[in-house]
């Protein structure tokens, strides 16, 4: 049974409203909030961040569940084999990209252990070899995820939802990596693609060095 138009709705509000509270409690204005108002808070806040996002995720993900609209498309034979390889090729990215994160620091537990009452990221700049191909290599191996499933409707309604909230999501992220690094990101940002590597936007091992002093190999 397809979904109806007050379903597509609800879900694409729901999406909506996730995209929102994420955008705003990752904001720079909220944690400067926070911090004149609570400082004793902000050594929680990136934890509090990331169960929010987390536990947010609930609502959309049970609707994908009990609602499993048509079948548009489903791979089968060789794209079944293609589709499927992408999607583990992704996955192994995302295990690999990780020794190149400060897992505490994203997570929020150096910040708890350290009393860490500053507002801006303590993550110092560097290049990840797959920094050197996409800005945002995260979001681009969510994507070749998400879009190598079996498609039905409401899951395809998902799907826009986030690829819409990924580009505006990398474009906010930006203005504040801006802040925190200055010069430096704004030359990386105009020579390597944003959320797909591009042919000829992208840094050799040297040129990344050039801009950041260091490369982790």
């Amino acid at each position: 049974m397809g979904l109806n138009s007050a379903q597509i709705v609800i879900l694409c509000t729901i999406w909506l409203v996730y995209g929102l509270v994420h955008s705003i409690t990752a904001s720079l204005t909220l944690k400067r909030w926070v911090a004149r108002r609570w400082p004793a808070c902000m050594p929680l806040y990136r934890l509090a961040f990331n169960l929010l996002a987390l536990v947010a995720l609930i609502p959309p993900l049970l609707l994908i569940y009990r609602w499993q609209g048509d079948w548009l498309w489903r791979w089968t034979g060789a794209g079944w084999y293609v589709a499927n390889g992408l999607a583990l090729a992704a996955i192994g990215g995302f295990a690999w990209s990780l020794r190149y994160y400060d897992g505490a620091e994203f997570v929020g537990l150096r910040q708890w252990r350290e009393r860490e009452t500053q507002v801006e990221d303590q993550e110092r700049f560097y290049i990840s070899p797959l920094h050197r191909f996409v800005r945002h290599p995260w979001y681009f191996l969510g994507l070749v995820i998400l879009w190598t499933r079996d498609m039905d409707e409401v899951f395809l309604v998902s799907s826009l939802m986030i690829t819409g909230y990924f580009i505006i999501g990398s474009r906010l992220e930006e203005r504040k990596l801006l802040i925190y690094h200055g010069e430096p990101y704004r030359r990386y940002r105009e020579r390597v693609a944003a959320l797909f590597p591009l042919p000829g936007r992208y840094l050799t091992k040297e040129q990344a060095k050039a801009l950041t002093g260091d490369l982790t190999d």
